[in-house]
């Protein structure tokens, strides 16, 4: 059984700052999966928008390059989502998963930011 248990969400102002944060426990090896952090708007299909290897390797959707960073912590099970310059289009429902499980049923239940004056 796996599990994510995604948080930090909230309401914030456009340009403002947020920092998510996603445990994940179960039947796992987390310190050697590569994972990533999704988002879900409303209307539109779940996106990737950052990932992060094992080894600390990371990749972002161009959306958010230069303002979201991905980092992780093997010791507590836990990856990160920092969230700067914060704008409407950035109003959505994150999560983490692993990307090898996409298809499976591990997804949480989410962490819902708002962007909003």
């Amino acid at each position: 059984q796996v599990q994510f248990v995604e948080s930090g969400g909230g309401l914030v102002q456009p340009g403002g700052s947020l920092r998510l944060s996603c445990a994940a426990s179960g039947s796992i090896i987390f310190s050697i999966y590569r994972m990533a952090w999704y988002r879900q708007a409303p209307g539109k299909q779940r996106e990737l928008v950052a990932a992060i290897t094992s080894g600390g390797s990371t990749n972002y959707a161009d959306s958010v390059k230069g303002r979201f960073t991905i980092s992780r912590d093997n010791a507590k099970n836990t990856v990160y989502l920092q969230m700067n310059s914060l704008n409407s289009e950035d109003t959505a429902v994150y999560y983490c998963n692993r990307p090898r499980w996409e298809n499976m049923n591990y997804w949480g239940k989410g962490t819902l930011v708002t962007v909003s004056s």
